[in-house]
């Protein structure tokens, strides 16, 4: 029997088209083999992988890119452990020479203790990569106006965070993440802070257009079924969202309609 239930449109992000809403990281796996087996369950079609990670010495079968199917699976370089502009922007560069990709997600931390994002250096960082012809994702606060920012320098989409990077809090302000949504004129991903299923289906809910997430897979005690829970709480969130929710009611409402009730 043919499936009847219809699967989310891809996602597009400037010149790139995804058939998976889900994006996945590549660090605190088990191993290489785990991480691989994750991105086939989750059916990512995006994987974001620190450049500082990307051994070029590695014996041929030893490095983190031989264990991702680059057939279906694109890269996202990312900028993590950068604290300035400066070395932001050098890293991108490096990712775009080794790995042949304009994308880039852009990450400038401000803070070591929670690694939240330094919004002042990612709109310093974005104006300089945009400007170089780079695909500039950056992971942000969920501050409207500075993903209205980075949306008016011309970054191809937004990344705001749920909650801190690794911490498994969820979406520690949905009605924040609801007022980005409705002003976006660039995809919205929902970065950091994902802890289980359920959030990732409350982040699609409130109008995200995809999201991204690390830990809550590879942390899990088994990570491979969470990468499979993960991939049906995004497609299950998407399709809850534009089928419409009931309005919420202080009072109870009859299910069962009384016209028509045979009378007793």
């Amino acid at each position: 029997m043919t499936d009847p239930t219809p699967a989310p449109p891809p996602l597009r992000i400037a010149d790139f088209e995804l058939p998976s809403r889900l994006i996945l990281g590549t660090g605190k796996y088990p191993d290489f083999e785990v991480m691989r087996a994750c991105h086939e369950a989750a059916g990512t079609s995006m994987v974001t992988v620190a450049i500082r990670r990307v051994d070029l010495s590695a014996p041929q079968g030893a490095g983190i890119l031989d264990f991702i199917d680059r057939r279906r699976i694109r890269l996202l370089p990312n900028t993590a452990g950068c604290y300035t502009p400066e070395d932001a922007v050098t890293t991108a560069w490096l990712a775009r020479e080794l790995l042949d990709t304009p994308l880039i997600k852009l990450e400038v931390i401000g803070d070591a203790d929670t690694l939240y994002p330094d919004a002042e250096g990612t709109l310093e960082a974005a104006r300089r990569l945009v400007a170089d012809g780079f695909t500039v994702l950056p992971y942000c606060p969920d501050d409207p106006v500075v993903c209205q920012r980075l949306a008016e320098i011309g970054c191809a989409a937004v990344m705001p965070l749920a909650a801190p990077i690794g911490s498994g809090m969820g979406i520690a302000n949905p009605a924040a993440l609801r007022i980005i949504v409705e002003q976006a004129t660039v995809p919205v991903i929902v970065d950091a802070g994902i802890g289980t299923a359920s959030d990732a289906a409350l982040a699609m809910e409130l109008g995200a257009d995809a999201v991204l997430l690390n830990t809550a897979v590879a942390g899990a005690r088994d990570p491979v079924s969470m990468a499979v829970a993960m991939r049906h709480a995004v497609e299950a969130g998407y399709l809850a969202r534009a089928a419409g929710r009931i309005p919420r009611r202080l009072y109870a409402t009859a299910s069962s309609p009384l016209d028509g009730v045979i009378g007793t």
